[in-house]
């Protein structure tokens, strides 16, 4: 496969709109596991190859467990993920899939029985930076690195 385009290069401003969106997310507190669970569940539901690639080297990095991160596809018949990481994923699923659920009132109410209102919204936030990073990579083809 070969990359479509490079987008980044191409539109610089909203490259930079994008980094500005991340770096918002990136220092809004989140616990940086759980950001990173949220972007490889949105990059494994999406099929984003660049940014599977991506996140699951930066888990891993950061001290995540193989099997935790294999386990993602099948995150609800797992028994290694805490209650705010459940709600989390869920919410990701809703989210990245929002055409099709419209984020039902259950998994919204799941969030808000372990997040602070705060911090649903900064979720949200880390959720649709990583689908949209996702559309660029996939739409441009952008191929993983290394």
């Amino acid at each position: 496969m070969e990359a479509r385009m490079d987008i980044y290069k191409l539109l610089p401003g909203a490259y930079k709109a994008m980094m500005g969106l991340q770096a918002f997310v990136n220092e809004c507190g989140l616990d940086k596991t759980l950001t990173e669970l949220i972007k490889i569940r949105a990059s494994q539901i999406n099929g984003c190859a660049f940014c599977l690639n991506m996140h699951t080297k930066e888990a891993r990095q950061m001290g995540e467990t193989e099997q935790r991160i294999y386990g993602l596809s099948a995150w609800e018949e797992a028994p290694y993920y805490t209650d705010k990481e459940r709600a989390a994923l869920a919410l990701t699923e809703a989210v990245t899939l929002v055409s099709a659920t419209r984020v039902p009132d259950e998994v919204y109410k799941a969030a808000q029985a372990v997040f602070t209102q705060q911090e649903i919204a900064i979720i949200t936030m880390a959720i649709v930076a990583i689908n949209s990073w996702n559309r660029i990579a996939i739409t441009s083809r952008t191929l993983p690195q290394g």
